[in-house]
């Protein structure tokens, strides 16, 4: 985790999330945050030349919005719009609504 840390700081634009406690410099998260750290991880962009593969929240994403006729810029640039309009929201959140709000089509 601390590598994490290190690598994703609080100002950074994909900030890991802060440890609930620390004890003699060894972070601790509740139980209850694991799904945070998990979807964080889920955010994470591909590894390798020019980005890598897409995330498994980004692969979701793309595959409902192909089905619905969104090629990959199309869909690129409504969750950047949404990033714009949502802060507070990430990429995986973003994702899972949108595929939420498709779900009836």
């Amino acid at each position: 985790m601390h590598k994490w840390r290190a690598r994703y700081p609080p100002e950074s634009t994909h900030p890991f999330p802060e440890p609930d406690v620390e004890i003699d410099g060894a972070p601790g998260w509740a139980a209850h945050r694991i799904a945070e750290v998990e979807q964080w991880r889920a955010g994470l962009p591909g590894r390798g030349a020019g980005g890598g593969r897409p995330s498994a929240s980004w692969q979701r994403y793309l595959g409902r919005a192909g089905e619905l006729g969104l090629d990959r810029g199309e869909a690129t640039r409504l969750v950047e719009a949404m990033t714009e309009e949502y802060p507070e929201m990430t990429e995986p959140q973003i994702h899972d609504w949108l595929i939420d709000r498709w779900s009836d089509r």
